[in-house]
């Protein structure tokens, strides 16, 4: 797509949720440091909360790969009876110490904001400082698989329920804005609706993506790989698969925005 503006100036980064498709941002994150191109503001909800988190806090692409390669995402003993939810997101605790040791918002290199849904209240809330891992925890429980968690005595969980894309934190703060949005919506055929598990996801992402739709068109510069659509949200054998999709498609945009602004 053509940009609405020349590509300069600080730059806001928009990082959607999708799960496993959210190894795409890593991709897109990837050319971005290869363009010589670096955010000064990041939003993010769901997985693009924690990758965002991840390049904030200055990890490396092989880095951010190796979290969502090591992190499992089910094991017998994450599994809970007293919560809601099949896992207890709260045993992610110390894998994400161990990237976060400092665990604030404030020990970051670049300003994040996470955004979160408080499942007491039934609104959104966007957090940019203080305590961070809870933050985190709380932006990708995706309910029912992920318990919620509680963060200052009120239950949170997915960012993504109330808030797929949080471009809101960025207005008025970046002069560009890229958005990498991986909850994709392209042509399916027949016999990709066969079973219900399907035609959920299918409703589910068409639902999300019309929620979302008028904020991914206001940004400057938008990366959605329809491509991704083929890789399930819980599919850890697509996380390579994803990386590259997001990397290569990055690439093409900003080769052709970084020609717009030049010419």
């Amino acid at each position: 797509m053509e940009t609405k503006k020349p590509l300069q100036g600080n730059l806001g980064l928009v990082l959607s949720g999708g799960g496993v498709r959210g190894m795409a941002h890593i991709g897109v994150i990837k050319a971005m440091q290869e363009f010589g191109l670096s955010a000064h503001f990041i939003s993010g909800s769901s997985v693009g909360a924690l990758v965002g988190a991840l390049y904030a806090n200055g990890n490396s692409i092989d880095e951010m790969l190796r979290f969502f390669k090591e992190t499992p995402l089910f094991k017998y003993n994450f599994l809970t009876i007293a919560k809601p939810g099949l896992i207890d997101t709260e045993k992610y605790l110390p894998i994400f110490k161990r990237y976060f040791p400092q665990n604030s918002f404030e020990s970051l290199d670049k300003k994040l904001s996470v955004v979160v849904t408080n499942l007491q209240e039934g609104n959104e809330e966007f957090i940019t400082e203080g305590e961070l891992i809870a933050p985190l925890l709380a932006s990708a429980a995706l309910p029912p698989v992920f318990s919620p968690v509680t963060y200052n005595n009120v239950l949170y969980a997915d960012g993504g329920i109330m808030n797929n894309f949080p471009l809101e934190p960025l207005k008025e703060q970046v002069d560009f804005t890229v958005g990498s949005n991986v909850s994709i919506v392209s042509k399916l055929e027949k016999r990709d609706l066969r079973n219900s598990f399907q035609l959920t996801g299918r409703t589910t992402g068409l639902m999300v993506y019309a929620i979302n739709k008028q904020k991914i068109d206001q940004c400057d510069l938008v990366i959605s790989p329809k491509a991704l659509e083929k890789i399930g949200i819980l599919d850890r054998k697509g996380i390579e698969k994803a990386f590259v999709i997001g990397y290569d498609s990055a690439c093409w945009a900003f080769e052709k925005a970084v020609g717009q602004t030049s010419s």
